[in-house]
């Protein structure tokens, strides 16, 4: 049976990495097809809008996105390409997991992390911005709500049931923000005695960024706020050799979006170098959510095992391939 997604090939390098991610999707022979539709620059140049509607009819028709990395303007439309999608699909879960492959130039080596970060509300989005007249005085909103603490926490700890995980550590400062954050840790609380099989952890965000730092092997499933989130899941990646290695996916109630986490690069877009493992982390994330979890293995192991024999891998990896030559390499070992 097959399933169509809507893909947005992004901006800069998200065009070659796209074509690499679903050259290696077509080898697997998912019974996936694709309609393509603009976002970002690409869109603004061809359809005079930076999200147009049509891009968010098909992602609502099909449920499923996978999307490459966009360029928002400076000084026009949304402050985020990103957040404007979160908010208009309410995809309230981003889950990155922080995974060690070999041959790489991380620090660390068996690292294996997942943040689930809150998506829609916190500190993250800024709410009722306001400057005072005499620009002395910025201010915005933290709110934070018990349906929003609830519905992430719940997921973490289901995600941790359904991939075997054993602990989900709640990162939270409530030691300091005591109503915002402190509601965060009483939901993160009474929903963590519903899943007696998962041991359950609390940490202050300041002491989480040391302890990964130190011992990054304590944490396994990671449950936290938007705003702590967001730094702490670029930390995980860090750990296992930058962005380059960062999936992320954005989970809502009908619709899911995939994506590469970083940036558009266009200083080496059209070159053929970038590497696309980001991307193609984010496609096996999302076969996993298609309940195709072993096509989405195959994936993951085919990196690895190429990035072990630096076979055809692009420059950023020590090789000297190009980003079509590495998708050969991938394509092969997903077919053997």
């Amino acid at each position: 049976m097959s399933k169509t997604i809507a893909v947005i090939r992004g901006d800069g390098i998200g065009p070659e990495i796209m074509s690499a991610t679903l050259e290696v999707l077509d080898a697997l022979d998912c019974g996936l097809e694709y309609e393509f539709v603009e976002a970002g620059m690409v869109a603004l140049e061809k359809h005079g809008e930076l999200l147009p509607r049509a891009t968010l009819d098909a992602i609502a028709k099909h449920g499923v996105a996978l999307k490459g990395p966009l360029t928002t303007p400076i000084g026009k439309g949304f402050s985020s390409l990103n957040v404007a999608l979160r908010k208009h699909f309410d995809l309230y879960a981003n889950v990155r997991p922080a995974i060690s492959f070999p041959g790489t130039r991380a620090r660390y080596e068996n690292i294996d992390i997942i943040t689930v970060r809150e998506n829609t509300e916190g500190a993250y989005l800024s709410e009722g911005q306001t400057l005072s007249d005499d620009g002395e005085v910025a201010q915005s909103i933290v709110r934070n709500t018990r349906t929003g603490a609830s519905r992430i926490v719940r997921y973490a700890f289901e995600l941790a049931v359904a991939k075997g995980r054993k602990k989900v550590t709640a990162v939270h400062k409530a030691n300091i923000i005591k109503t915002a954050s402190g509601l965060f840790l009483d939901v993160a609380r009474e929903i963590a005695k519903e899943y007696p099989q998962i041991a359950f952890d609390e940490m202050i965000v300041d002491n989480t960024c040391m302890q990964l730092v130190m011992n990054p092997w304590q944490f396994d499933v990671i449950v936290t706020t938007n705003l702590f989130g967001d730094i702490l899941s670029d930390l995980c990646a860090g750990l296992v050799g930058g962005l380059g290695l960062a999936p992320g996916a954005n989970i809502g109630k009908g619709v899911a979006i995939f994506e590469a986490v970083h940036g558009s690069a266009p200083d080496i877009a059209g070159r053929n170098i970038a590497d696309p493992c980001a991307l193609l982390l984010a496609a096996a994330e999302m076969l996993d959510h298609l309940q195709m979890p072993e096509k989405g293995t195959r994936i993951r192991n085919a990196i690895r095992a190429t990035l072990e024999a630096r076979d055809r891998v692009t420059p950023d990896l020590g090789g000297s391939g190009t980003t079509a030559t590495f998708a050969d390499a991938l394509v092969e070992r997903v077919r053997a």
